[in-house]
């Protein structure tokens, strides 16, 4: 596939912070996506759950029912990006598949604002989880594209990239969360808000979208060649996919699919694609156990098929994938457990010292961002307001808004003789620490401390556990069984802490330990392969979560997150115990 590029003198002659203006039109796009995706991640297992009474009623789930959807709709979010990929690289370009998926995401939002009606929240699900799979691929793609020909600066770009996507999660969560779980605004106010920041963002891209020259546009092809650039001539031996290769793979789409959605339609419906068993075994369980024999058996059978080198390669990155499931099916208790932990578990409600420290502690970390960033969008504006002005106007709007509900929000915690932070509050500390601390671990990695890809992975999955353990000793004056309770909101804030440097360690490496490994011409194939295992572990988030009560009755609310402590640990030990194995896999990349 050949792709006309732009004039590449002229695109890097506008630009703001040393990189191209295009790149922070990007950002800002990025910004507003992950504004609405974390706002209604925040706020959806908190409405599923809550009473059917009340001034801010909610749809009084089991924590099992709304954690399995949660979990359902997290885990499709990351397999969709393998499809939507596809289609612009092939179809209809970048630019374009951006625009689609922004518009989805906004039906899906604005369908969810009516939350009173299961068909419209089910629908605005299913449009989110469509839209993201155009949307999520093609943005870094464009990044790809702009700095193809300056890798001197895509580390630089993809750091910026990378806070405009903590920037969006920090403010999405901080203000669809407070506007969401307040009853003079409730839910659908949430939910809304959420959808009117994905459309700003859509219309801010389509207005500005020439600022990009030809990046991004239809693809045109020339056959359908593609330069291997990082393989050997013996490694460049092609097997493609065959007739039996594809029948397989797509019976193991067809039943992970159905598994994925049957889960939760099983429990909220009456509704089970898989109410049989054989030998005792049901077919739930069955099901998804044939799709996995069959897809470690596809695995095996095409590694097989390339040479040593690459081979070994391809193993190095399923052992890395494989630990990544167990990543997130931890690190994503985050929108799930830990929600219900923060909202129906911890001591939100703040008097005297405690709620002045909280207000002015509040302010600054929401404040001094907020200044940070809109001091980007005013040097943008300097470079590009004149040639797109209707885009940025737009842009202007949408920080208008933000600044209104920021002074809103803080004036009225001001004003409270009580402070009652928000169960959604907690979550804005991983952006916060993302955003704090990401530079420190960058620094480490371009030193010669810089450590092989089995420690980064070891240590931070260990990080992973010791946030667990932080709030399973937080927990254990919880009474066994008890649905309430007050502990110290200080528990949570040091878990996010010890989560996101675990992140930090994990989350940036993978992807690249993947590019590094493997040829260009399996480079999507692969990704793919691990979208898929953050998908499998987002599943297993909600699904594990959900045993939230089962196993507090049965044992401790200490019991269930110290089950998120042990095994994270033992995996980190474990692959740190394989460095000389995955150094000899990975034949001199580091």
């Amino acid at each position: 596939m050949l792709q006309s590029r732009p004039n590449e003198t002229d695109f890097f002659k506008s630009n703001v912070l040393g990189h191209p203006s295009g790149l922070f039109v990007l950002f800002f796009t990025e910004m507003w996506e992950r504004f609405s995706y974390y706002g209604m991640r925040a706020l959806l297992v908190l409405f599923l759950t809550s009473s059917i009474l009340g001034d801010n009623a909610g749809w009084g789930w089991p924590r099992e029912n709304a954690l399995a959807i949660y979990g359902s709709y997290t885990s499709l979010a990351y397999l969709t990006p393998i499809l939507g990929g596809y289609v612009a690289d092939r179809i209809i370009g970048y630019r374009w598949a951006v625009i689609v998926g922004a518009l989805l995401m906004t039906l899906g939002h604005l369908s969810m604002a009516f939350e009173f009606n299961p068909i419209f929240m089910y629908l605005g699900l299913c449009l989110l989880v469509l839209g993201n799979g155009f949307f999520k691929p093609n943005m870094t793609s464009i990044v790809a594209q702009i700095y193809e020909k300056h890798p001197e600066k895509k580390d630089g770009a993809y750091t910026i990239f990378y806070m405009g996507v903590n920037a969006g999660a920090f403010l999405g969560m901080l203000l669809c969360g407070y506007i969401g779980e307040s009853p003079d605004w409730g839910w659908s106010y949430g939910f809304g808000l959420a959808g009117i920041f994905m459309l700003l963002g859509m219309l801010q891209f389509y207005f500005t979208q020439n600022i990009f020259g030809n990046v991004g546009l239809k693809p045109t092809y020339d056959g359908d060649q593609v330069k291997p650039i990082n393989e050997t001539p013996e490694e460049a031996k092609k097997n493609p996919f065959s007739t039996f290769d594809l029948t397989v793979i797509s019976i193991i789409a067809i039943i992970g699919l159905t598994w994925i959605i049957n889960d939760p339609m099983s429990k909220i419906t009456d509704i089970n694609l898989f109410n049989f068993s054989i030998s005792g075994i049901s077919g739930n369980t069955l099901s998804i156990c044939i799709a996995l024999v069959l897809f470690i058996f596809i695995l095996i059978k095409r590694i097989l098929q390339y040479t040593t080198v690459l081979r070994d390669k391809m193993i190095a990155v399923i052992v890395l994938a494989f630990i990544t499931i167990f990543f997130w099916a931890s690190f994503e208790q985050a929108g799930g457990s830990m929600t219900i932990f923060a909202k129906d578990y911890t001591a939100r409600i703040l008097e005297g010292n405690a709620k002045i420290g909280f207000n002015i502690a509040n302010t600054l970390i929401t404040v001094v961002p907020l200044i940070i960033i809109t001091f980007v969008l005013f040097k943008l504006f300097q470079q590009t307001f004149k040639k797109y002005a209707i885009g940025n106007t737009i842009l202007l709007s949408s920080f208008i808004i933000v600044w209104g509900l920021v002074i809103f929000m803080l004036k009225a915690q001001y004003a409270d003789v009580q402070a009652e932070v928000p169960a959604t509050w907690f979550g804005i500390l991983n952006a916060l620490f993302i955003i704090s601390c990401a530079p420190l671990v960058s620094k480490i990695w371009e030193s010669k401390y810089n450590p092989p890809a089995t420690f980064k992975y070891g240590i931070g999955m260990i990080l992973l556990g010791i946030g667990f353990a932080v709030l399973a000793y937080g927990a254990s004056s919880i009474p066994q069984g008890a649905k309430t309770a007050s502990v110290s909101m200080m528990w949570l804030v040091f878990a996010y802490f010890f989560h996101t440097m675990g992140e930090l360690f994990i989350s940036p490496v993978g992807l690249s330990y993947v590019s590094k490994l493997v040829p260009g011409r399996m480079i999507a194939i692969m990704f793919g392969i691990w979208y898929l295992a953050i998908a499998i572990g987002n599943k297993l988030a909600g699904t594990m979560g959900g045993m939230i009560d089962e196993i507090t009755a049965q044992y401790s609310m200490s019991t269930f997150f110290m089950l998120f402590t042990f095994i994270p640990i033992a995996l980190g030990i474990f692959i740190m115990m394989l460095t000389p194995l995955l150094k000899k896999l990975m034949h001199g990349v580091h």
